[in-house]
C-alpha cells in the first residue's frame, strides 16, 4: 500500500509539474463518485489524496488530465466531461498514442492544444457514476491528420469507453448504431460475424469497410478476401473510432465508405486489475479479466475474455441441441521506453489469440414458420458448426523528437476457419423451397428440411460442406508526423507507407446425407471437392496529407496511391492468373470556424475498393464522394452536426459470397454494376446536462440514405439479380435512428438506448416493396442499470430488446432469420 501511495504521489507531482510547464493550472479539487470532496491544494497533498481517492473511487477519476482536443468552452458554462463520459472527451498523451494505434491518435495542431475546460472541470468529472472509466482508460478523441474530431473537415466520431461499458454490448453492430452513416444487416443475433456498411456501401461481411484494431488491419485477408469472418470481442475495447469523408483516404484499402478502428486497453504506470462476471438468459455467460502493471519505463497488461451462450434458437426434433457459441480471446501487451541521443524510443509488443466454437447456420425459416415460431431452427441444420482460431503478433517502434514522430509497425495475423453447414438439396435450391414452401413440388423438400419427412430419392439428399479456409495477413507500416509553420500557415503533415501481403487458401468439400427420423445419416457417397485454390495479394500503399491552417480556415489536401499485385490459383483446373491494379486517390477537405463554437465543413475525394485478386483487366470500384455540412461544438460534451453526402460511383462492384446467396462457380466472382448514386444526410447530437449532483447524458444519431442504380445489368448474385436503371440497392435502410439517455447520480447509473432500422430491400428494385424480399422494421430498446456497492465492487443489470421484438433481419442466403430476443443479464465488476 505504501509503495502504491508513493507511486500515485509521484504521478501527481509529475502531473502538476507538466500542467505548470504547459501553462495550465492543475485542478484544485477532486470529487469522488461516493461524494467525498477533497481539496488538493498542493502537489504534496495530491500524493496522499490520490492514494485515498483512487481506492475510494475505483481509480476512475480522470478529470485532472488535460483535454487537449476539447473545443473552447465558455467560463460561465460550467459544463465538463463527467466521470462516466470522460473517455469520450479528450486526446491521449503521446505515450498513449503508441498503443492506441498510429492511425488516429496523435497530438492536435499546435494551435489546438491547451483548450480550457473551466476551473471546476475536475470536480465535475467525478460527480456522476464513474465505474465506467475504471475500465475505459485515459480519455481520448479521434484525431485526423493532426486535427481533433470537432474541427476535422469530415465526419469523425468516437464511441468512448463510457458508452461501451454503459450498455455492455457484445455486438459490434448494436454498438456502431450510435454513429450516423452506419448501416447494418443482422444475421445470427449474436453479432458473431457483423455485416457493417458506411454511407450505403454493401454491408455484406463488412467487406467495404477498412477495419482496424489499434490502427492495424485485422481482416483475415483485407485485399484477397475482404469478407470479415473475424471480429474482435467488443468487451475488451476501450473505444471505437469511425472516420468518413476525406479523412478516410489515409487509410485503406477500402476508402469508399470509411474506416472503423477498435482501440484496446492502454498501458500506463501503476497497478490495476479488474474482473467482470455476467450471467443471463439462454445460458449467457461472460468472464472478462485484466491485470496491468508498470512504471514510466516499462508496462505490461494481460487480458482475457470468455463469452458464451447455449443459443436462443431451438430444434423441435432435437430438444437438447445447442445452438449457441463459445468465444475466447487473450491479449498480452508490453511496452518499454528508452531515451537515446535525446530521442524518445517506445517499443510495444502485442500478442493475441482468439478461438470460436459456434453452432451457427446459414439456414433460416419460411415466412410462415417464422411468424409462428421465430426462434425455431430446422432439423437439417443439426450438423452446422463453425470453428476458428486466430493468432496475432504486432511489434511497434515509436521514435519521438522535437516536432516530429515516426511510428513503424510490423504485424502478422493467421486465421483458420472451418464452417460445416448445409449447402443445398439434391434437386433444388434451398432458397427456392423456402420462398414457395406451399408449392406442390416443394412439399417433400420442406418436410425434409424440417425433419418431418424422410428422404425418398436422390433429389432430397442433403449436402453438408465443411468450407475450410486459411488466411494470412502481414505487413509493415510507417507513419511520419510533424508540425511546422510557413509564414502565417500552420501545418500538420502526415505521411504513410505500408507494404502488405495477404492470402487465402480455400478447400470446400461436401458430403451427402439422408434425413431419417429427424436425424441426418450418411448416404454412403464419397466426399466431393468443390473448391481448391489460393488467392494472394501484395500491395504497396503510400499516402500524404497536410492539415494547413490559416486563421479560421483549415484545408486538408491529401493523396493516396495503391499499387496492387494479385494472383489466383485453381488447383482443380490447374489454372493460374495474375493481375495488377494501380490507382491514385486524391482528396481535400475544408473546415471554417465561423465562431468559437460553429464551423462549416466540406470535402471531396475519390473512393476506392480493390478488385477481386487474379482477375485480369478487372475494374475496381471507384467513386467521387462529396460532402458538406455544419458542426456546433462546445466543451463538456456538447456537439450538434449535420452532414450531407453524395457518392457518385463510376463503377459499383459486388463480390459474390455464400452469405449473400451465391454458390458453386459464382462464389467469390466479381460483378460490375456500373454507375450508381448514393446520397444522404447524417445528423448527430450529444449533450450532458448537469443538474446539481446528477448528470444526464443525451445523444442522437440519425441517417437518411437514398440509392439509385444508373445502369441496367445482369448479375448472378441474388441480391442484385437482373437490376434495372433506377433500382435501389439492397440492405440500405432509408432511415436509421439511435437515441440514448441516462442518469448518473452518486452510486446509481441508469441508461437507455432506442434503435430504429427501417425496412430494407433484399434484392435491388424500385417502387413498391415486395414483402417476400423485405426485412422488417427493427425497433429495439436496451436498458442498463448499475450500482456501486463499494469503492471496488459494482453490480449491473442489462435488459436487451426489452419489448422482445421478433423481426426478420434478413433472408440471405436461406430463409428468414431473427434478431436476438429479449435477454436479461446480471453482472458483477471488481476493480483495483
Amino acid at each position: 500500500m505504501k509503495w502504491r501511495c508513493l507511486t500515485l504521489g509521484l504521478l501527481a507531482l509529475a502531473t502538476s509539474a507538466n500542467a505548470r510547464d504547459a501553462g495550465v493550472a492543475s485542478p484544485e479539487r477532486v470529487v469522488s463518485p461516493l461524494g467525498v470532496r477533497e481539496v488538493l491544494a498542493s502537489a504534496s497533498l495530491a500524493g496522499a489524496g490520490a492514494c485515498v481517492d483512487a481506492r475510494g473511487a475505483g481509480e476512475d477519476v480522470v478529470g485532472d488530465q488535460l483535454d487537449a482536443g476539447a473545443p473552447p468552452s465558455d467560463a460561465s458554462d460550467g459544463e465538463a466531461a463527467t466521470g462516466s463520459d470522460s473517455a469520450d472527451a479528450g486526446v491521449a498523451s503521446s505515450d498513449q498514442t503508441t498503443d492506441a494505434g498510429a492511425a488516429q491518435l496523435d497530438a492536435p495542431l499546435a494551435s489546438d492544444r491547451g483548450g480550457s475546460r473551466g476551473p471546476d472541470s475536475a470536480a465535475d468529472a467525478a460527480v456522476a457514476w464513474s465505474d465506467d472509466t475504471a475500465d475505459a482508460g485515459a480519455p481520448r478523441e479521434t484525431v485526423v491528420v493532426g486535427t481533433p474530431e470537432w474541427k476535422t473537415a469530415g465526419s469523425a466520431h468516437t464511441i468512448g469507453g463510457a458508452r461501451l461499458k454503459r450498455f455492455e454490448l457484445d455486438d459490434a453492430m448494436a454498438l456502431l448504431a450510435a454513429v450516423p452513416g452506419v448501416q447494418v444487416r443482422g444475421e445470427d443475433g449474436f453479432g458473431l460475424r457483423p455485416n457493417i456498411g458506411l454511407r450505403g456501401a454493401n454491408p455484406d461481411r463488412s467487406k467495404k469497410v477498412t477495419l482496424m484494431e489499434d490502427g492495424v488491419l485485422f481482416g483475415p485477408a483485407p485485399y484477397s478476401a475482404p469478407a470479415a469472418y473475424f471480429f474482435p470481442l467488443m468487451t475488451r475495447m476501450e473505444s471505437v473510432r469511425v472516420i468518413k469523408g476525406p479523412g478516410a483516404i489515409i487509410y485503406g484499402p477500402q476508402t469508399i465508405g470509411g474506416a472503423v478502428d477498435f482501440i484496446t486497453r492502454d498501458l500506463g504506470p501503476g497497478m490495476s486489475a479488474g474482473l467482470d462476471l455476467a450471467f443471463g438468459q439462454w445460458m449467457y455467460g461472460k468472464g472478462h479479466g485484466y491485470f496491468s502493471v508498470g512504471n514510466d519505463t516499462t508496462s505490461f497488461v494481460l487480458e482475457g475474455v470468455h463469452l458464451r451462450s447455449d443459443g436462443f434458437k431451438h430444434i423441435v426434433e432435437l430438444p437438447n441441441a445447442n445452438t449457441g457459441f463459445q468465444r475466447n480471446e487473450w491479449m498480452m501487451k508490453g511496452r518499454h521506453r528508452v531515451t537515446l541521443g535525446g530521442l524518445n524510443n517506445v517499443f510495444t509488443l502485442k500478442l493475441g489469440i482468439s478461438t470460436e466454437e459456434s453452432n451457427e447456420t446459414y439456414l433460416g425459416l419460411t415466412d410462415e414458420d417464422f411468424r409462428a415460431d421465430p426462434l425455431r431452427r430446422y432439423a437439417v441444420s443439426q450438423f452446422d458448426h463453425m470453428t476458428n482460431q486466430r493468432t496475432q503478433v504486432t511489434l511497434q517502434h515509436k521514435l519521438e523528437g522535437v516536432g516530429f514522430s515516426l511510428v513503424t509497425t510490423a504485424y502478422r495475423h493467421d486465421f483458420h476457419r472451418t464452417w460445416r453447414k448445409v449447402n443445398h438439396l439434391g434437386g433444388i435450391a434451398i432458397s427456392d423451397v423456402l420462398a414457395a414452401p406451399n408449392a406442390a413440388r416443394n412439399q417433400l423438400y420442406i418436410g425434409v428440411l424440417r425433419g418431418e419427412l424422410d428422404t425418398q430419392s436422390a433429389l432430397e439428399n442433403v449436402f453438408v460442406g465443411p468450407n475450410r479456409r486459411d488466411f494470412v495477413s502481414q505487413g509493415i507500416e510507417s507513419v511520419f508526423r510533424t508540425d511546422f509553420q510557413t509564414g502565417p500557415l500552420t501545418h500538420a503533415l502526415e505521411a504513410r507507407a505500408r507494404f502488405h501481403f495477404d492470402s487465402i487458401q480455400r478447400l470446400h468439400t461436401e458430403d451427402g446425407f439422408l434425413m431419417q427420423g429427424g436425424a441426418l445419416v450418411s448416404n454412403g457417397q464419397p466426399t466431393s471437392v468443390l473448391i481448391n485454390g489460393t488467392d494472394a495479394t501484395s500491395a504497396i500503399a503510400l499516402s500524404v496529407s497536410d492539415a494547413v491552417r490559416w486563421g479560421p480556415l483549415t484545408l486538408t489536401p491529401g493523396v493516396r496511391a495503391e499499387f496492387i499485385f494479385s494472383s489466383s490459383k485453381n488447383a482443380l483446373t490447374q489454372t493460374f492468373t495474375t493481375a495488377n491494379t494501380n490507382v491514385l486517390l486524391p482528396g481535400v477537405g475544408a473546415y471554417l470556424n465561423v465562431t468559437d463554437h460553429l464551423g462549416l465543413l466540406a470535402g471531396v475525394y475519390r473512393g476506392f475498393s480493390p478488385p477481386n485478386p487474379g482477375v485480369p483487366n478487372a475494374s475496381p470500384e471507384l467513386s467521387m464522394n462529396v460532402e458538406g455540412g455544419a458542426r456546433w461544438s462546445r466543451g463538456g460534451g456538447e456537439r450538434l452536426e449535420a452532414i450531407g453526402f453524395f457518392n457518385d460511383y463510376a463503377n459499383l462492384t459486388d463480390s459474390c459470397t455464400f452469405s449473400s446467396g451465391c454458390d458453386g462457380e459464382n462464389l467469390d466472382r466479381q460483378f460490375n454494376a456500373g454507375r450508381a448514386h448514393i446520397y444522404g444526410l447524417e445528423v448527430f447530437g450529444e449533450k450532458r446536462l448537469k443538474l446539481g449532483e446528477v448528470t444526464v447524458p443525451l445523444s442522437l444519431a440519425y441517417t437518411l440514405t437514398g440509392t439509385r442504380l444508373l445502369t441496367s445489368f445482369r448479375s448472378e448474385d441474388p441480391v442484385l439479380g437482373n437490376a434495372q436503371e433506377g433500382d435501389e440497392l439492397p440492405y440500405v435502410p432509408r432511415h436509421s435512428l439511435n437515441v440514448a439517455a441516462g442518469v448518473d447520480w452518486w452510486r446509481f447509473s441508469a441508461h437507455a438506448q432506442f434503435t430504429l432500422i427501417d425496412r430494407m430491400r433484399e434484392i435491388a428494385g424500385q417502387g413498391e416493396f415486395n414483402p417476400a424480399w423485405t426485412t422488417d422494421v427493427q425497433a429495439t430498446l436496451d436498458l442498463h442499470f448499475g450500482f456501486k456497492v463499494t469503492s471496488w465492487a459494482s453490480v449491473y443489470f442489462d435488459a436487451r430488446n426489452v419489448f422482445d421484438q421478433h423481426a426478420i433481419v434478413g433472408r440471405r442466403p436461406f430463409g428468414a432469420r431473427p434478431n436476438a430476443p429479449r435477454t436479461l443479464i446480471g453482472g458483477l465488476k471488481l476493480t483495483y
